[in-house]
């Protein structure tokens, strides 16, 4: 069974940022949760040199139909030049849940 739910992966400097991207998605009802997993160490090529940085990883739980306005609302709160944001479908999952996370988005346009 196929669905229109989306796990948004999203690297953020620091807690404070990571807790201001997270409230704002859910009160805006553009996201249904986001975990906020901190302990994240990134090594990464920026600028032609390999860089290492702590970070914060937010896992946002939503749907394909608000997408777009999530990636508009955390590219107007995240700090960074070129911030992670990459959408992993859910393929299945457990019905409520799943029908739980529709309830929570404001899927009208």
């Amino acid at each position: 069974m196929s669905t229109d739910k989306l796990v948004v992966l999203c690297t953020v400097p620091d807690r404070g940022q990571a807790m201001q991207i997270a409230q704002a998605l859910v009160e805006e009802q553009l996201a249904a949760c986001v975990n906020v997993i901190p302990g994240l160490v990134s090594v990464y090529r920026w600028q032609d040199a390999v860089q290492q940085d702590e970070e914060v990883l937010l896992l946002i739980k939503t749907a394909q139909p608000v997408y777009l306005k999530l990636e508009q609302r955390i590219r107007a709160l995240h700090p960074y030049e070129l911030p992670e944001i990459i959408a992993v479908p859910i393929q299945t999952g457990q019905a409520e849940y799943l029908q739980w996370i529709s309830d929570s988005l404001t899927l009208t346009p």
